[in-house]
């Protein structure tokens, strides 16, 4: 199974282009680490904002009740503007799980992503996307399709993924989760129709028969596809293989006809083996003399108990070979 860490051109294993993947445009944005501060620290200093500015406030208001205006107004405003100060940077502190990424954005503008989990504090203006960055199962639903040689067939696949850039997550396609889902759709169909089900060449690539082949053309179209998303293909896999049910009856007996005549050639193939051996022992050992006749009637024999679906019946002579 091959993995697609590098999110430019559509590479397969080994860096290769993947002749088989689309070119996918260049991304116009990747994910950069967000300017932050440990949020314990911010949530400390904002708690002991608002209660100073609530102080700062009651005690102007007590010395307000004194009399002396000229102290307990600007302490006052001090103390509003220290509550409000406090209560909106406040804001600023996000909560980070863990297999869990956040996505900044500055009026609109991508300012970087924060993946520490635990709690961290950005610029309260900002705003917070949640992304998950957990391990993924995709399982399309059972697709009917034609195969290399016109058969209609069904498959199904899974696959393991998770998303590598949270930026490109984000912008660079409309809704990261239905583009891999339409994309692996579309990835399995293709495989579908460029290989058969059963190859008659027995060196041509079929599905049935290089499973392994299959699945990692499979991920390396795969991983082609989805990379603008700033996904990463971990594994793919056939959940579901097998002939369309209207054809399925006559396909089966495609194959045990093909099995039938293979049993045949590796049992002729023994039998004349077997026949080749019995000669050249009678003849080394001189238990009797054949002439080509005598020969040909033997072998004929021989490749009749051997090959026969049952059991020889003997038959006694009870007079010579030519009679």
């Amino acid at each position: 199974m091959s993995d697609q860490t590098s999110l430019g051109r559509s590479t397969g294993p080994g860096g290769e282009p993947a002749a088989d993947g689309p070119d996918m445009p260049e991304p116009q944005v990747r994910e950069v680490p967000a300017h932050s501060i440990p949020g314990g620290l911010a949530l400390l200093l904002t708690v002991l904002g608002v209660f100073l500015g609530i102080a700062m406030i009651a005690v102007g208001g007590a010395i307000g009740s004194g009399g002396n205006n000229a102290v307990a107004v600007p302490l006052i405003i001090v103390g509003i503007l220290l509550l409000l100060g406090s209560l909106f940077c406040m804001t600023g502190v996000k909560m980070v799980a863990p297999g869990e990424a956040r996505v900044i954005q500055l009026f609109g503008r991508y300012a970087g992503t924060i993946r520490t989990d635990g709690l961290r504090w950005v610029n309260p203006l900002t705003t917070a996307t949640k992304v998950s960055t957990r391990v993924r199962n995709h399982e399309t639903a059972v697709l009917k399709v034609n195969d290399a040689y016109g058969n209609p067939i069904e498959l199904a696949s899974i696959v393991v993924w998770k998303v590598e850039d949270t930026a490109q997550a984000l912008f660079e396609v409309d809704d990261f989760l239905e583009f891999v889902a339409t994309q692996t759709e579309a990835a399995v169909r293709h495989i579908a129709i460029e290989y058969p089900y059963d190859a008659h060449d027995e060196e041509a690539l079929s599905l049935r028969g290089n499973a392994e082949e299959i699945t990692e053309k499979l991920g390396v179209e795969l991983t082609a596809r989805v990379q603008a998303a700033g996904v990463r293909i971990i594994e793919s896999r056939f959940s579901h293989l097998a002939y369309a049910p209207e054809i399925a009856s006559a396909m089966l007996q495609r194959q045990q006809a093909g099995a039938v005549v293979a049993a045949r050639q590796q049992i002729v193939e023994g039998a004349v083996g077997m026949v080749e051996q019995a000669l050249v022992r009678i003849s080394e050992q001189g238990i009797v003399e054949l002439d080509e006749e005598r020969k040909a009637a033997m072998v004929g024999n021989l490749m009749v108990v051997l090959c026969g679906d049952r059991a020889a019946q003997p038959v006694l002579n009870t007079g010579s070979l030519y009679q």
